[in-house]
């Protein structure tokens, strides 16, 4: 079997991502490629935006091989500085603006960056070892001052050349670099049916750059003639994501699994203008998606399942209310997309039989690179490819089981390993116990995800000490240290854990323990008083699963997080007939704040 298969043709497999994108800014020069709040780029002022931008970085020494920080939220300047980095022959290394500092500054001394495109109020912290370029201090349209506009043409580059890294959690404490190859990126976006769009199409960028969902969100578009619409900084909430997809006249967009789920309980009208919506990062319910293709008969709803190591996306399943009015349990993660190949082993790397469980292997023109900096751990991970004839052809081994059904649809079945999924990101417990363990009094952790009813999963740490260990104080010192997904919702100190046959940590019996306890927090335990206070805090306890909640205790202390706020929020929305923002909610993050909060809008509507 062919390393490349699917629909490229050889040219095209030797294009870049930026080069496909100056064909198409030719073809369509003054059609629409990026809105944002108001603003829009065509294709010739975002492509001359982002040469002016690489003119600059090449002036400070980016160039072929080299990696580029750039830490931005979603917004026009993060388009044109991913482009303009990928202009200068360089690869980008995207970082979450609401990481914690410390992570980010550790991320960029691993990728060997020299340069950070950001905004001039970014930490300090992060500015010790590299140059920056502040995107609000340039004027992005015109070459920076003291540059040589005519610097040396930069080579073309070709399919096998890096275009970006992106870190994912590792099971050692550290995070892994994954690089990812500009062929990689075509064979997901070009030609292929896994977001096939063009002219006249709109797709919503949502995804923080970081993560590799924003891979296809940003690049399908831009080297398809459609037109990117960017999601404003800031939380996204079912209310925020209908009022954005009704104004910008999204045709096409991507949902974490989480919150597609949320989105699917009440299924808002101004969505009907979405022709293909993309959801994944988890596996999804079967009764969410039954009732969102009830609510949208003219929607397709796919199922996308892939790890970073190959490229965003590996299988798809589409869905439609006319062809699948009941969706299956569970629901499938399909077939391979175009150029890349699936096989289902088992330890010895033999085919298993149809109807049988085995490991998922991917193979194609996604497969990364590897790991940068980490030979021992990519050769562990991307192994000779035993059915491939070309040279050095390899697969990735992604830890899941799936089946092959005997349609030739496959279907997801768990982990080899206890890797999780929390809101879409990938999660090693190893990491966030290795993060417990470096904490002074810590002595042993072990982290477990629990499922919630509202369909997402939490994580649960366990620890031992010496002495009675100060719990909020430890989720305050990990929050400093780990983005929020990696951060517990709920802590638990043990006088020891429970070990297996083994000697190791018995990690079901810690599964399956109920911890429904209100966390522990420097706030002492108030009571909720009146009807609206006691409403407000069940159904707290209920969303959070726990016990009991005061009325001045933080939401995030409990273990609240963005997709559970925004449920408490719809809820609150529904029911009051009051209208709570996120940014309302967020402002005043306990019962009694937000019981005043309602009672005024209350009085206001009444």
């Amino acid at each position: 079997m062919n390393q490349y298969q699917g629909s490229m043709s050889r040219d095209d497999r030797r294009a870049t991502v930026h080069g496909r994108f100056t064909v198409q800014a030719r073809a369509t020069p003054r059609a629409p490629a990026l809105s944002c709040e108001g603003t829009v780029l065509t294709y010739e002022q975002l492509d001359a935006a982002a040469d002016a931008l690489a003119v600059r970085l090449r002036s400070l020494g980016a160039g072929p091989g080299h990696p580029v920080g750039v830490r931005l939220e979603r917004s026009p300047e993060l388009v044109v500085s991913l482009l303009a980095v990928l202009k200068t022959g360089g690869f980008h290394v995207a970082l979450d603006p609401s990481e914690p500092a410390v992570r980010a500054a550790a991320l960029l001394r691993d990728s060997g960056a020299g340069l950070l495109v950001t905004r001039s109020e970014a930490p300090a912290e992060l500015l010790a070892e590299v140059k920056p370029v502040y995107v609000d201090s340039l004027d992005a349209a015109e070459p920076p001052a003291g540059t040589d506009p005519a610097l040396p043409t930069i080579p073309p580059g070709g399919e096998r050349d890096p275009a970006y890294l992106a870190y994912t959690s590792g099971t050692t404490g550290e995070p892994k670099g994954v690089l990812v190859p500009h062929g990689a990126v075509l064979r997901l976006v070009q030609d292929s049916d896994v977001l096939p769009v063009g002219p006249g199409d709109v797709v919503l960028h949502l995804a923080p750059a970081a993560f590799d969902a924003s891979t296809l969100e940003l690049w399908a578009p831009l080297l398809n003639g459609a037109r990117l619409a960017v999601f404003p900084a800031g939380e996204v909430t079912p209310e925020r994501l209908a009022e954005v997809v009704e104004a910008e006249g999204v045709t096409a967009m991507w949902l974490t699994a989480g919150l597609f789920h949320l989105v699917a309980e009440r299924p808002d009208p101004r969505l009907a203008g979405v022709r293909r919506l993309l959801a994944g990062g988890d596996v999804l319910s079967a009764r969410h998606v039954d009732t969102m293709l009830a609510a949208f008969p003219g929607m397709t709803l796919v199922n996308g399942y892939g790890p970073t190591e190959n490229t965003t996306f590996t299988c798809c399943h589409a869905m439609t209310g006319a062809v699948s009015p009941r969706p299956a349990h569970p629901v499938p993660i399909g077939r391979p997309i175009p150029g890349t190949e699936v096989h289902l082993l088992d330890e010895r790397l033999r085919t298993v039989p149809d109807g049988t469980v085995g490991e998922l292997y991917a193979g194609g023109m996604g497969v990364a690179h590897g790991y940068l900096g980490r030979p021992a751990v990519t050769a562990e991970r991307f192994v000779p490819d035993p059915f491939s004839n070309s040279p050095g052809a390899r697969l990735y081994r992604t830890g899941d089981l799936a089946l092959r059904r005997a349609d030739g649809v496959l279907e997801f079945h768990g982990r080899v390993d206890e890797q999780v999924k929390i809101r879409g990101f990938r999660v090693e417990p190893g990491e966030v116990e290795a993060a417990l363990r470096a904490l002074p009094d810590v002595g042993d952790s072990a982290v477990v995800a629990r499922p919630r009813t509202t369909g997402e999963r939490t994580l649960v740490a366990y620890l031992t000490g010496g002495q009675p260990l100060h719990l909020p104080g430890i989720r305050r010192a990990l929050a400093e240290r780990l983005p929020a997904h990696l951060v517990p919702g709920t802590f638990v100190q043990l006088d020891e854990l429970p070990l297996g046959a083994t000697g190791k940590v018995d990690r079901r019996a810690l599964a399956a323990r109920e911890e429904r306890t209100r966390p522990e927090t420097d706030v002492p335990l108030r009571l909720p008083e009146g009807e609206l206070e006691q409403w407000l805090a069940q159904l707290w306890c209920d969303l959070l699963e726990i016990d009991q909640v005061g009325v001045d205790d933080d939401f995030f202390d409990l273990g609240g997080h963005s997709l559970v706020a925004a449920a408490i929020t719809g809820e609150i929305n529904n029911v009051r007939g009051v209208f709570v923002t996120a940014r309302s909610f967020y402002e005043n993050p306990t019962v009694a704040e937000l019981a005043v909060l309602i009672a005024e809008l209350e009085e206001v509507t009444r």
